[in-house]
C-alpha cells in the first residue's frame, strides 16, 4: 500500500492516557464499587494530597505548576516561592522573570510562570484577592482547567468533586469503575457511582492507588487491597 505524502496528512497526535485507554475493562457492579471505597477508607480514613501549600491561594499556584510535573518535581521549588510570595499581591508584585527564575526546576516554567502572575493579578482585580469557590470562575483564570479547579475546590473548599487526572483515568477504565474513553466521560461516571458518603475522598484515593499500586507500565496486583474486585483481565503475580 502506498503511502500518501507528508504533505497531504494531518499531523499525528501523539496517543496518551487521557485520550485512548490501553484498557478499558468490564463495568464494575455497584455493590463493588461501594466495597472498594470501603476498603480504601479502612485503609486511610483521610487520605491527603502530596502537593505543598499553605492557603487556597498557594494550593492554587501549585496545582496550576503540577501540570505535567511531579507533586515532587513542584515541591521542590515551591518553598521559595511561596516564601517569596503567599499571597495575590506579592505574587504579581514578584512579576513573571522572578517567578520564572524561582520555578525554572518545573517543566514548561515559562508558560507557567507567566499563567501564574496573570492568574494573581485577575485575583486581586476581580475576586478581592480570594480564591473563587465555583468551578465556572476558577477556569476563567489562567492556567486553570477543569482538573485543577476541581483539586482546588475539593482540597481547599471541602467540595466532593473528582478531579480526573491520568492516574484517575487509568484505574477507572482498569478495573472497571467507571471506564470511559475521555477524561469527562471518566469523571462523570465516577460521579454517577461513587457513593456519597466516599465522594469527598475519592479522588485521593483514586490518585493514591495509582500512583504507589495501580501503576502505569506494571501494576502491584499482589499488594492491591480491591484485586478481588478489580476487572482488570491481565493482573500481574
Amino acid at each position: 500500500m502506498t503511502k500518501a505524502p507528508a504533505a497531504a496528512l494531518p499531523p499525528r497526535r501523539k496517543a496518551t492516557a487521557t485520550t485512548r485507554p490501553a484498557t478499558r475493562s468490564k463495568k464494575m457492579p455497584r455493590a463493588d464499587i461501594a466495597e472498594v471505597f470501603a476498603r480504601f477508607q479502612k485503609a486511610c480514613p483521610e487520605p491527603k494530597g502530596e502537593l505543598f501549600y499553605t492557603n487556597p491561594f498557594t494550593l492554587l499556584v501549585a496545582v496550576v505548576l503540577s501540570a505535567q510535573a511531579t507533586d515532587a518535581g513542584v515541591n521542590k521549588a515551591t518553598p521559595a516561592l511561596f516564601a517569596a510570595a503567599d499571597t495575590p499581591e506579592k505574587m504579581a508584585a514578584l512579576g513573571v522573570d522572578r517567578v520564572t527564575d524561582l520555578i525554572r526546576t518545573i517543566g514548561l516554567f515559562r508558560t507557567k510562570a507567566k499563567n501564574v502572575v496573570a492568574l494573581s493579578r485577575k485575583l486581586v482585580a476581580e475576586h478581592g484577592s480570594q480564591v473563587p469557590r465555583t468551578r465556572e470562575a476558577l477556569q476563567e483564570l489562567p492556567g486553570v482547567g477543569r482538573k485543577t479547579a476541581n483539586v482546588v475546590l475539593n482540597i481547599a473548599f471541602g467540595q466532593p468533586t473528582i478531579a480526573v487526572d491520568t492516574h484517575i483515568f487509568r484505574i477507572s477504565n482498569r478495573t472497571g469503575l467507571a471506564p470511559g474513553p475521555t477524561v469527562e466521560a471518566v469523571e462523570a461516571g465516577l460521579e454517577r457511582v461513587v457513593p456519597a458518603e466516599y465522594r469527598l475522598h475519592a479522588h485521593h484515593w483514586l490518585i493514591l492507588h495509582g500512583r504507589y499500586v495501580c501503576k502505569a507500565r506494571k501494576p502491584d496486583c499482589p499488594a492491591c487491597l480491591i484485586r478481588d474486585l478489580c476487572r482488570y483481565p491481565a493482573k500481574t503475580v
